[in-house]
């Protein structure tokens, strides 16, 4: 594998710091430094003005905007317009002044430069020593934290302590919507309605284009000092005060600054509705103090359930809670009409938009973490359904067709290759209603919901695919997983997922029909299913081309094995990552593989699979594969434990776990990899503890990489929380209710008393 680390934070267990700060390493340290809560985010960028290489960002989810329609596009079914998370409201803008001079870490001398996040408690932290001109230095500590008690809650806190002199301060904070998203020149929000009080102050504004509207009030309490001037600060699209503190020698002076955003999606809600809104929220906001009290609550409950333990290996402790940690900031179900981006609410790579890997990839650790989190995130697509049957049409299909990236349901790429080509978000929505039904047995879910969805994606996927002269029924013209290969036929993965979508939706409406009549009825009147169309979908699933061998090989597409042969490990590192260095159409011409393509539906359908042909493959594509994609080194990983390739295992698992923290593509400053973060909580649950949740029983079979001592992990599943701990000779589980799985291959009923079993040897690294 050619790709390296770049190890720039201090390692330990609970925390992520930063000791010193270089400029180079800035961007992605506000990448790293984001915190959320769903409903909002920031990126970790400096409170005050800062004139060096930054991207101030805050995004709230579902808050986006048009990019502007593309005339050149004439060709029908390609979408013109597509739409992003919108940069919003800076909540942190502050500006620092004494006697001219204005703290900007990129011009100014400074000392003692730490910044640290908590993640036990989601506190961000940052200090050091400002050196004016004349030698005398301020002390200053920043702290943030976004609310995950209450959504529209964020906090931020500065404290100033004059080193070896005593003067006056100048402290400008205001409320800033006069963001520029990426490279825009202008602004895309327009301000509605303001009110500026000494120790209050509020906007309310709302997106140009989509016309979403957020209303921003912020409190201030001063602490230490009481201000010689309190002026206020206002201007097109800003909101705000302007303090001069007196500053003692030695003595600290504290600003807190409570901010309550309040998002509005919804046009029909009126503005003095939102308004009333934002400062009864406002006014029940509580103090920085008590806030953080039950943020750490939270956290600490979130961890008693949810956290993983490695003894013997500090960097992936590190690495696996920051994981857990950004997938619960990202995510947690707090609202139906919110998905999870590609790059969470950390940054304008791929435009905040949510991919197919939510439901392959991040849905596990929700099904496993908190289950209605996971209903919603399925839910969601249910809202979109409409824009989905919209898109099919528009490809001269029926249907749903679920876009390859969306944050409204509708699609959002203009690259046809991609948008037209790429079956598998439709396949990937009909494999997340078959996973979370399977774990769950949510049949009322089943028969509503996720049964309209199902027929609606079987329908389109019958009417994209085509039968040829032989009356073998395939997908023509598609691009997989590996999007290094475009237009190509029978490709394994769409196939396989298209033959596994056919046969639930056959197997769910045959059920309906036969145990839940009324349901079947309601099916019927909502989509217009017939037999003659259930008819063809069994047709279709019974002849589905799939280009498997007796023994288990499988060929990626038709001609994979004929296309010349590129080394990866040979590729230099400068030319990550490829798609910025290499010629767009060169990815096409070899057989160098983006992401796993049959790796990835042997993953997710495991036990369909013998170990041997898991085997062949694994051995064949996985030379073949780059890992551009970053879902890509924990399936190998989890493949590699599966296969007793201990050594594969653990390097693929390094690099997936800290994708971000160690900057191995060279992009983390445009935002984390939300899909790596989820898959490196596979890769622990998955892949070292051998947890395939696709048979009748969810079944384990823990292994233990030799560099580590022991570790442990929680899941939970059907009203029980399982721990499971592995150590050098045995594995021992308990479930706070009687839970009955699949351990070794042995029927297990794991009980409060501690089940232990020896470690077998095949499992021992």
């Amino acid at each position: 594998m050619a790709k390296q680390a770049d190890q720039y934070f201090d390692v330990a267990p609970w925390t992520v710091t930063e000791t010193g700060f270089d400029p180079e390493h800035g961007r992605v340290a506000e990448s790293i430094f984001s915190v959320a809560n769903e409903y909002s985010g920031v990126r970790g960028t400096f409170e005050e003005d800062y004139s060096g290489d930054t991207l101030q960002g805050s995004y709230f989810n579902g808050v986006y905007e048009y990019a502007p329609a593309d005339p050149s596009i004439q060709y029908a079914g390609i979408q013109k317009r597509g739409h992003f998370m919108v940069n919003a409201v800076d909540w942190l803008a502050l500006r620092l002044e004494i006697d001219g001079e204005r703290l900007d870490l990129h011009t100014v001398a400074f000392s003692d430069f730490t910044r640290t996040l908590d993640l036990r408690t989601g506190l961000l932290t940052r200090s050091l020593v400002w050196t004016l001109g004349d030698g005398r230095q301020l002390a200053l500590r920043f702290e943030r934290f976004v609310s995950m008690v209450t959504a529209s809650a964020v906090y931020q806190r500065v404290t100033l302590t004059p080193v070896n002199f005593s003067g006056e301060v100048t402290l400008t904070t205001t409320l800033n919507f006069d963001t520029r998203h990426g490279n825009s020149a202008d602004s895309y929000w327009e301000d509605l309605r303001d009110f500026n009080d000494p120790m209050r102050f509020g906007l309310l504004a709302k997106t140009k284009g989509t016309r979403k509207r957020v209303f921003s009030v912020a409190r201030l309490t001063l602490t230490g000092a009481a201000a010689a001037t309190n002026e206020p600060v206002a201007a097109v699209r800003v909101v705000g005060r302007k303090l001069t503190l007196p500053l003692s020698e030695g003595e600290a002076v504290t600003l807190e600054k409570r901010v309550t955003n309040i998002v509005e999606k919804r046009p029909t809600v009126p503005n003095d509705e939102l308004w009333a809104t934002g400062r009864a929220a406002s006014d029940a906001q509580p103090a920085f103090a008590a806030a953080l009290a039950a943020q750490t609550a939270y956290w600490t409950d979130f961890w008693a359930h949810n956290d993983i333990e490695i003894t013997g290996d500090d960097e992936n402790q590190q690495g696996i809670r920051f994981c857990i940690f950004q997938m619960a900031q990202t995510y947690h179900g707090q609202d139906v009409t919110n998905n999870i981006g590609a790059k969470g609410l950390t940054g304008e790579a791929y435009g905040g938009l949510a991919f197919w890997d939510t439901e392959t990839m991040c849905l596990p650790f929700y099904l496993f973490n908190d289950i209605q989190a996971a209903k919603n995130l399925v839910e969601f697509r249910y809202t979109t359904l409409e824009a989905a049957k919209r898109r099919a049409k528009m490809v001269n299909c029926e249907g749903a067709s679920y876009p390859i990236s969306t944050i409204n349901g509708d699609e959002s790429t203009s690259l046809w290759q991609h948008a037209n080509t790429q079956l598998q978000p439709s396949t990937a929505v009909a494999y997340a209603i078959w996973h979370y039904v399977h774990l769950t047995d949510d049949t009322a879910f089943l028969n509503g919901h996720g049964s309209e969805m199902l027929v609606e994606i079987a329908r389109f996927l019958y009417s994209r695919g085509d039968w040829n002269r032989k009356h073998e029924f395939s997908f023509y013209g598609v691009m997989g997983p590996d999007e290094f290969q475009v237009m190509v036929n029978h490709d394994a993965y769409t196939n396989y997922m298209g033959l596994k979508t056919f046969a639930y939706t056959l197997q769910v409406v045959a059920a309906m029909k036969a145990g839940a009549p009324d349901a079947y009825a309601a099916l019927v009147a909502a989509t217009g299913v017939t037999d003659a169309e259930l008819a063809h979908w069994q047709d279709a699933s019974d002849h589905m081309v799939f280009l498997g061998d007796n023994n288990g090989m499988i060929e990626q597409q038709q001609g994979f094995y004929d296309l010349p042969h590129v080394d990866v490990d040979q590729i230099p590192i400068s030319d990550f990552p490829l798609y910025d260095h290499w010629s767009y159409d060169r990815l096409f011409r070899n057989d160098m593989i983006k992401q796993p393509d049959v790796l990835m539906f042997q993953f997710l359908y495991s036990t369909d699979f013998s170990l041997r042909s898991k085997r062949l493959n694994y051995e064949y594509y996985t030379p073949r594969t780059i890992h551009e994609s970053s879902l890509s080194p924990s399936i190998h990983s989890i493949m590699a434990q599966e296969l007793h390739k201990p050594d594969d295992a653990y390097k693929f698992f390094q690099f997936a776990t800290r994708m971000d923290l160690d900057n191995y593509n060279r992009n983390t400053r445009d935002g984390l990899h939300t899909t790596s973060i989820a898959a490196a909580w596979l890769n622990i649950v998955y892949g070292f503890g051998g947890l395939r949740s696709d048979g009748p029983l969810l079944t384990l079979a823990p292994g233990l990489p030799a560099q580590w001592q022991r570790y442990a992990f929680r899941i939970n599943y059907r009203g029980a929380n399982i721990a499971v701990t592995v150590d050098r000779t045995q594995v021992t589980l308990t479930a706070t209710a009687p839970v009955t799985l699949k351990v070794y291959d042995q029927v297990q009923t794991v009980t409060t008393t501690p089940l232990t079993l020896a470690l077998p040897a095949q499992w021992q690294a």
